[in-house]
């Protein structure tokens, strides 16, 4: 076959835009684009399931998008799903990645148009299905739309705040001839601009009328280090010394967003609403950069004061002022606190600034005693489990600098509160679906094989969330990852019984549980190697530095089964 056709101009146009992996499972409707892959420079990326590859892909962007600065191509991740069973299989990951803001250009074979009358097998509303977690979802319904809609997908899924795009396939749209060419991106991706200069006035007002002004900094703040042109963690850093404000991070942040170690820091804000609404407690709230900010299920009163002052930077017009009235400065989170933190330095004084460090100093101290208690865990008399706490502190001894992909869920306060991550070593599921990290984890380590200096790869993934998609391991075994995968394992869903405690009241020993432990529990090392992978199981908590030691330094992909106490 000599013919150039739809799929051939869809797999040059990846190939134009510096996409090196496609991330999939195929199906029937897919085979137009699996077959032009064969003559291409790209490497299909299986995954066993629809959403382990939407996940690997989220995973692998997420990475790829911190260090979009040393790419010749663009950030994104690409998967190829089938029809609508493909494309609803994938919905989990896809709501992760875009709470995680991952650049990732989802795709979906689809029925020829003139046959779907009949309403085939398989078939469905490809569109609808995705239009709720994308940034963009259409369909393809001619070859000749074909190029100018691949080059707005990744435009759109590139452009901050970064996001997940879908487009429909056609098996027909991929079969047609044409003489069509890629085209060309037309210039690089902009940031969202420096901000109102008049709102930015305004907020430095009200931070200087405040008594005791406190920042808040999200997920996207740390999103945007490849593309501001300005540092943004160190923006935030300057803007919070400026003003003498304490610092946290908002609720399910899981990125970096403010060094930890940083004296004005104090505390991660739990989902909890009498600690939330007690570190949140104050006359002027700066949000910067949030999107989770708020409790798993509904909260009795305010978490913010209804009098507070508030003034929310964002880059996503959508969250200025979502939850709270405030003011508004909408722009790049690094322009904006760059010229936030000078505004505010020229109206706040030293007296000021060290008065409220005072404040800062009290804070942190009351803070940290609940923030570390929910971190730590108390052994039962005679159990020689390691506790969540240990096993951090021994992941931290072995690989102190390496990549963390994060789905702990009971043990995540543990890896918070015990490890200062720097900027782009800490990601997770911030979406809070299970089923996220695993996948994610093998993409962060096929992206960081490509790096000229890799850095290592922990997966942190709880037994529950392992167990959703173990198959993931395959993946990394086939493409000979270095990853590390280290399971936090209490053999139940913890958090389900810690919430039925907060809900009900009481402990969460006077509860019975339906549904909620892992009885027969599974031998993950013997799962993992059933994939390829190589397995350790620590059940005594004076083995795990050293076991993983040992996992890092094999080769390959490796699960470390760590047994916990709760």
């Amino acid at each position: 076959m000599t013919e150039y056709t739809g799929a051939d101009l869809f797999v040059d146009t990846l190939t134009e835009y510096g996409i090196e992996y496609v991330f999939g499972n195929p199906g029937t409707t897919e085979l137009p684009v699996m077959n032009a892959l064969v003559e291409s420079e790209l490497e299909y990326v299986l995954g066993l399931h629809e959403d382990v590859a939407v996940g690997a892909a989220a995973g692998y962007a997420s990475v790829r998008r911190q260090h979009a600065d040393e790419l010749d191509g663009l950030p994104a991740g690409v998967v190829n799903l089938h029809v609508a069973p493909g494309t609803a299989h994938g919905l989990g990951n896809l709501y992760g990645a875009a709470m995680s803001g991952a650049p990732l250009v989802v795709t979906a074979g689809n029925h020829e148009r003139d046959f779907r009358a009949e309403e085939p097998i398989l078939s469905g509303d490809l569109v609808e299905l995705t239009d709720q977690f994308t940034k963009w979802s259409d369909e393809v319904l001619s070859v000749e739309a074909l190029p100018r809609m691949l080059r707005r997908a990744f435009r759109v899924a590139c452009t901050p705040p970064t996001g997940p795009v879908f487009l429909g396939l056609p098996m027909d749209v991929m079969r047609e001839e044409t003489e069509l060419t890629p085209e060309p991106m037309g210039g690089t991706v902009q940031n969202p601009g420096r901000g109102d200069p008049s709102a930015i006035e305004d907020a430095a007002d009200a931070i200087a009328a405040a008594d005791n002004p406190v920042l808040v900094v999200g997920d996207h703040v740390g999103r945007h280090r490849a593309w501001s042109g300005v540092e943004p963690v160190d923006a935030a850093v300057d803007l919070a010394e400026a003003g003498g404000m304490r610092v946290h991070g908002e609720i399910l942040g899981y990125e970096v967003n403010f060094p930890t170690d940083h004296e004005q820091w104090v505390s991660h804000v739990p989902p909890s609403e009498d600690v939330a609404s007690t570190l949140f407690h104050t006359d002027t709230l700066v949000f910067a950069g949030c999107s989770t900010n708020t409790t798993l299920w509904g909260h009795e009163n305010p978490l913010v004061p209804e009098d507070a002052t508030v003034v929310d930077l964002t880059d996503e017009p959508w969250e200025g002022g979502k939850n709270h009235p405030a003011t508004v400065v909408t722009g790049d989170l690094g322009h904006v606190m760059d010229e936030l933190a000078d505004a505010v330095a020229a109206r706040v004084d030293d007296e000021t600034r060290d008065e409220r460090l005072v404040q800062v100093d009290a804070m942190k101290q009351l803070a940290a005693q609940q923030m570390d208690a929910m971190g730590e865990d108390e052994a039962p008399e005679g159990d020689s489990r390691g506790s969540k706490a240990d096993l951090v502190d021994a992941m931290h001894s072995v690989a102190p600098d390496a990549l963390v992909m994060d789905e702990g869920v009971t043990a995540r306060y543990a890896l918070l509160t015990r490890w200062d991550f720097a900027p782009g070593h800490l990601f997770g599921n911030k979406g809070g679906g299970l089923g996220y990290g695993l996948p994610a984890a093998v993409g962060a380590a096929l992206a960081e094989a490509e790096r000229d200096d890799p850095r290592t790869v922990l997966g942190f993934v709880g037994d529950g969330s392992y167990l959703y998609y173990p198959q993931s391991l395959n993946t990394a075994v086939r493409h000979d990852l270095d990853l590390t995968v280290v399971v936090p394992d209490n053999r139940n869903y913890r958090i389900l019984k810690d919430n039925t405690a907060a809900i009900f009241g009481g402990d969460v020993d006077d509860y019975d549980y339906v549904g909620m432990d892992f009885e027969p529990p599974v031998d993950l090392a013997a799962n993992a190697e059933s994939h390829g992978a190589t397995g350790f199981t620590v059940a005594d908590g004076s083995e795990l530095a050293a076991t993983i030691a040992e996992a890092v330094e094999t080769a390959g992909p490796t699960v470390v089964d760590a047994f916990v106490h709760d």
